[in-house]
């Protein structure tokens, strides 16, 4: 622990130091009184970004449920956009000083070095290009990380997959299930105009089944309390199904104080029943259609790295072994620790992972990646190995940092079909 904190605030350090080289090296022509106002600019959101941060690790136990997310979102989004603005700045000027390094050495080793010294205006040529390069890729990211914050995280998008099942009952074949997860509503800070559209798109599809794989709320119950209308108005012919997450249970917000987080936990399994949902607590169910059924199971919350209240044995109690299987598990870590290859379950949803909120995705070329992967092997979409098939949805609020870059909230439709 002690090695990886000083191994990330080498990282700090050194983001800093380059990135302020690198403004010093580009502003080198420019007036005295504009390179002060630029190194005044650039310390004062060094300042802000790193003060906000401490400030809410030192206050962090004064925060209630009734604490609006408003400062949390501005300094943990404030930061990043900062720091991830200075790191790929700074970058470039490393990389420079890595080639520069690089050519001394070679220089100084080969017989012939009269061929590749290093000459002034050589080295400043370069410093100027990585100056640029650097600039233009900064300026990239922190409009796409502004984008995010301000409109991204609204953006949201409807996935579809098809999946052939050739064992699915007859009176399955096509069934349209909308799968959603991570709403996270207290980030939200009741924006209702913002966030009404995405409902609407959900039903519009007209789905015959909606499953919520968890993390309503970030800490508290009150989170949710202002959009049970939203949630109620959710419309599914056969009928609305959730679980828990790992944000659901209070854990991060009230671990010291058991009564307050039981009676919080327990009004949160209240507002899904208030809103039309059948909350699964390591449990299952019959779903029937034209006199065929198949069994949905749901898992309370386990992940890997987490609080483990999952129970595999109650959640599959009295389900017929030889019945077609839907799990709903909001970690995703739990189908490869106890499904996959052990446990007969033809389809397991889950989320949890956001996708990072950070990504990018272009399929038609074979690009997916997030920085979550160097987290979870799965991640985001469906992943199918053999005959057992995940899907994680990449969330459809927020937590943390208070937008959605290349990775848009998402509303999944999955049509079961035999084949």
């Amino acid at each position: 622990m002690l090695i990886r904190s000083l191994l990330f605030i080498s990282l700090l350090v050194l983001t800093e130091i380059y990135a302020f080289r690198g403004m010093r090296e580009m502003t080198a022509g420019f007036d005295l009184i504009w390179r002060k106002s630029l190194g005044w600019i650039f310390f004062s959101t060094t300042v802000i970004g790193y003060g906000s941060v401490f400030y809410l690790m030192l206050n962090r136990g004064q925060f209630n449920e009734f604490t609006p997310y408003t400062f949390f979102n501005f300094a943990i989004g404030f930061f990043l956009i900062v720091f991830v603005a200075k790191l790929v700045f700074g970058t470039f000027h490393l990389l420079n000083d890595l080639l520069n390094g690089a050519r001394f050495l070679i220089a100084k080793w080969s017989t012939t070095n009269s061929d590749i010294s290093v000459q002034p205006h050589e080295r400043m040529t370069r410093w100027q290009f990585f100056n640029q390069l650097g600039l233009g890729a900064t300026v990239l990211m922190v409009g796409s990380m502004v984008y995010g914050v301000t409109k991204g995280k609204f953006g949201y998008r409807i996935e579809k997959e098809t999946i052939l099942f050739p064992d699915l009952p007859e009176a399955f074949d096509g069934v349209r299930i909308v799968h959603i997860s991570d709403m996270h509503l207290g980030s939200f800070d009741e924006n209702f105009e913002a966030v009404a559209p995405a409902f609407k798109m959900i039903n519009e599809l007209e789905p015959d089944f909606i499953f919520f794989t968890g993390d309503l709320v970030n800490n508290f119950s009150h989170e949710a309390e202002a959009w049970k209308p939203y949630l109620s108005g959710l419309r599914a012919k056969s009928g609305k199904f959730s679980i828990l997450g790992n944000h659901d249970y209070g854990d991060y917000a009230m671990a010291d104080q058991p009564e307050k987080k039981a009676k919080s936990f327990n009004r949160v399994c209240e507002i899904h029943g208030e809103a039309g949902f059948r909350l699964l607590r390591n449990e299952n169910v019959r779903l029937e259609r034209n006199g065929e059924s198949i069994a949905l199971m749901g898992t309370e919350n386990w992940g890997i790295g987490f609080h483990q209240y999952g129970d595999l044995a109650k959640t599959k109690d009295g389900v017929d072994p030889a019945s077609f299987k839907i799990m709903l598990s909001h970690d995703p870590t739990f189908w490869q620790e106890h499904l996959l290859g052990k446990e007969p379950v033809h389809l397991t949803l889950s989320g949890h992972t956001h996708g990072a909120q950070f990504g990018l995705e272009l399929p038609q070329f074979g690009i997916k990646f997030s920085p979550v992967s160097l987290r979870y092997k799965r991640w985001g979409g469906l992943y199918t190995e053999g005959s057992q098939h995940l899907y994680i949805n990449r969330g459809f609020g927020y937590l943390a940092f208070p937008g959605r870059v290349g990775m848009p909230p998402e509303i999944t439709l999955i049509e079961l079909k035999k084949g």
